[in-house]
């Protein structure tokens, strides 16, 4: 049995598409290994209104929900705030934490110790690679949306996140073309209702290519039908 997440990352740089949105598909391979299946993304704007709207929406659908970004001090920083609100709680100053920042950021003290000002009932989290914590409540967890920062802090904190078997995955790249390999995919699916199947194509001035693409946390189930999957391809003309 998989556990489930859902990933909000947060800026308006996101919504706008000024900045990929590398976080939520960092995540999601992340996840995966542990035995969490992601089963929604999404990016929303710096206001408090819509991340607090879409935390209350899909905490309770989902084992953990993972928010990354507006942990800053700069007036578009707005998740600590969303979050109480989606909480229905205050925030609160963390006396250890905001020492620790004025400590660290002597040249501009007050400014770092608001990012200690998190919602009541909070986990704070260790922000190996900067400065601003991020923190856990109930099953949502908040980190920071720089990269670097982010994928620090979840490796300090992903065995938290194990669930069940991992989701393993197999893939492959043949020169063919979909529509010569759709019926075999569909017979896949038939044969391994537990296996996620597939398909992405590909074109190029040196022909056509799919990336085929099967998943699941039945270990044998997905060799099994990799297994079968890549003769059938090869029968049909694909390498």
């Amino acid at each position: 049995m998989t556990g489930t997440a859902s990933i909000l990352t947060i800026g308006n740089e996101l919504v706008s598409g000024d900045t990929p949105n590398t976080n939520a598909s960092w995540l999601a391979r992340r996840l995966a290994p542990l035995g969490v299946a992601v089963r929604l993304t999404a990016a929303v704007p710096d206001e408090i209104d819509a991340i607090a709207e879409f935390v209350r929406g899909q905490a309770p659908r989902v084992d953990f929900l993972l928010v990354t970004g507006g942990l800053g001090g700069t007036p578009d920083d707005l998740t600590r705030e969303a979050i109480a609100a989606a909480f229905g709680v205050p925030q609160e100053e963390l006396p250890e934490i905001a020492a620790d920042l004025r400590a660290r950021f002597t040249r501009n003290p007050e400014y770092a110790a608001r990012w200690a000002r998190l919602p009541r009932g909070s986990r704070p989290l260790a922000n190996p690679h900067g400065g601003a914590p991020g923190f856990a409540i109930e099953n949502v967890y908040v980190l920071p949306g720089l990269p670097s920062e982010m994928e620090a802090m979840f490796a300090s904190i992903e065995e938290e996140f194990r669930r069940g078997t991992p989701i393993e995955c197999w893939r492959r790249i043949y020169r063919t073309y979909e529509s010569v390999i759709a019926q075999t995919l569909a017979e896949t699916v038939e044969r391994w209702p537990g296996v996620l199947v597939g398909s992405y194509p590909s074109f190029s001035t040196e022909g056509s290519t799919v990336e085929v693409v099967l998943k699941s946390s039945d270990a044998d189930a997905l060799a099994a039908a990799s297994a079968w999957l890549a003769v059938a391809i090869e029968e049909s003309g694909g390498r």
